[in-house]
């Protein structure tokens, strides 16, 4: 019988130290309740867009030097292997940009103001309070933190609102705190665009060789008018003056040589 009664009391004192554990366990998690909310409002986005070219002075790997053209400046740049340009519809790497290249580059910021707003539920204990302002509150994990109460905020305490000059130190409060801060984000998006450099003009075409020749320019004397004499007309007789005999004579002189000259062949042949 007494060892029943002692396993008996043992198995309630059991149940009791079971049943504490329990609602320190349940305690404890409403303690730690802590449940936050976060809501992000955005404003009217501003845009801004830069503009600025240069002609590609040398390229060697990812080294490209430039000639801004606005300021005539050389600037040096390393470009990444990921980066590319539009050149008359390529994209090309900066291992295949050539010097004389004209690149355009558009860089557009965005900004976009933001309210980030934060609903936070918090359990803790008054560790301090100073009304209407103030209230430092022992958080779960065991730190305080001060807060600033709002005119006209309620606390729950223990099912009822109760004001900021109601809290005393050591009581379990429930509050909502709200944070907002505000925030601008910033992207920019790039983009590069170019022309290939004209082509070389066309060799020039070899002249023809030079002969040297000596010339001699003589003045050109203008024609000299000449008078036409008048053509007399050929006389339709012979003067009367003139004679036949003087013919006749020089045929018998003839006549008398061609027979000389047959009697001396006919001789030579005898």
């Amino acid at each position: 019988m007494a060892v029943a009664r002692f396993n008996m009391r043992h198995e309630v004192v059991v149940r009791a130290a079971l049943c504490t554990f329990a609602c320190a366990m349940l305690s404890v998690g409403v303690w730690a309740q802590d449940v936050s909310e976060t809501t992000v409002k955005k404003g009217e986005a501003n845009y801004q867009t830069t503009v600025r070219s240069a002609t590609v002075v040398y390229v060697s790997g990812n080294d490209l030097v430039v000639r801004m053209d606005d300021t005539g400046a050389v600037q040096h740049f390393t470009v990444p292997d990921t980066a590319t340009a539009d050149v008359d519809g390529q994209q090309l790497t900066v291992h295949q940009l050539k010097p004389g290249m004209h690149l355009t580059k558009s860089i557009t910021t965005r900004t976009v103001p933001q309210t980030v707003k934060t609903v936070r539920t918090i359990q803790g204990r008054v560790w301090h309070v100073n009304p209407p302002n103030t209230v430092i509150l022992t958080l779960p994990d065991n730190t305080n933190r001060q807060y600033r109460v709002p005119q006209g905020q309620m606390f729950n305490i223990n099912g009822r609102e109760q004001t900021v000059f109601q809290l005393r130190r050591g009581m379990n409060v429930s509050a909502t705190v709200v944070t907002e801060e505000p925030v601008t984000t910033v992207s920019q998006t790039t983009a590069v665009t170019g022309t290939a450099p004209p082509p070389p003009p066309p060799p020039a075409q070899p002249m023809p060789e030079k002969v040297a020749v000596l010339l001699i320019e003589s003045p050109v004397q203008p024609p000299q008018p000449t008078e036409s004499a008048a053509a007399e007309p050929a006389p339709k007789a012979l003067p009367k003056t003139g004679s036949e005999w003087p013919l006749y004579g020089l045929l018998g002189v003839f006549s008398l040589g061609a027979g000389a000259l047959t009697r001396r062949i006919r001789v030579a042949l005898k």
